[in-house]
């Protein structure tokens, strides 16, 4: 007959011994007790997070003719799918260990798929970076080549340049017409703008030069000996005859 309590008890001080960094018992009746579990970065562990799980066992009466009880009660940098993936795993192997102590084949387990799960983190950051630096390649072609030119962006292009064209043509026609129907002759602005009737007197007053009119420089016409014109012995050229 099967001594359990002492298969389990056995067992209870390997794994302590084996994991005693993460090893913790929870309670004696039942016998239930936390290992955590942690990938193994390799040379990568500095520019990944610790990616780990802690799993609680509770032996059953009958242990290990019959599976454990187990859970995750803690989990860091791991998706729920990730975690799913991990009880599957250890309903599996619980399985197929039946009838022999099997926690540490169990945890060993499941220190593997953290590290799958590792590796398929550092494939993605790699995949990610390589998808960058294509991107950002494919962008520094775009800017010194352009666009490629065909058939239908040339259209585009064309119906966009001449329907520009014509607006800009269409304004300066307008602003032209404007302007010629604004700009008035000097006539016009004589009779508009009495500041024009100002004469140049009065410019010479406000520039402060002061003048005066002498009126004696205008005598009585009377009063100057002048040629009459109409005089009939007046003749303003002596010619001599020969």
């Amino acid at each position: 007959m099967t001594d359990y309590a002492e298969e389990q008890r056995n067992e209870l001080e390997a794994l302590e011994s084996i994991y005693a960094d993460s090893f913790t018992v929870l309670t004696t009746s039942p016998a239930s007790f936390s290992i955590t579990v942690k990938s193994e970065a390799g040379d990568d562990e500095e520019t990944l997070s610790d990616v780990q799980v802690s799993l609680k066992f509770v032996y059953v009466e009958s242990y290990p003719d019959e599976a454990p009880l187990y859970e995750i009660v803690s989990q860091e940098n791991l998706e729920d799918s990730d975690a799913s993936s991990i009880l599957t795993l250890l309903e599996e192997q619980a399985q197929e260990n039946l009838g022999m102590v099997m926690i540490f084949t169990l945890v060993s387990a499941v220190q593997e798929k953290l590290n799958e799960i590792v590796d398929q983190i550092k494939t993605r950051i790699e995949e990610e970076k390589v998808q960058k630096e294509k991107e950002a390649e494919e962008a520094e072609k775009t800017r010194f080549h352009g666009t490629p030119v065909t058939i239908e962006n040339f259209l585009s292009w064309k119906a966009k340049f001449e329907a520009d064209l014509a607006e800009i043509r269409r304004k300066r026609q307008k602003e032209e017409e404007q302007s010629g129907k604004n700009k008035l002759t000097g006539k016009q602005l004589f009779e508009t703008d009495h500041n024009l009737d100002t004469s140049d007197i009065d410019f010479l007053e406000e520039a402060g030069n002061s003048v005066e009119v002498d009126e004696s420089l205008f005598q009585d016409l009377d009063d100057l000996e002048l040629d009459d014109e109409d005089d009939p012995d007046y003749n303003p050229i002596d010619l001599e005859s020969d």
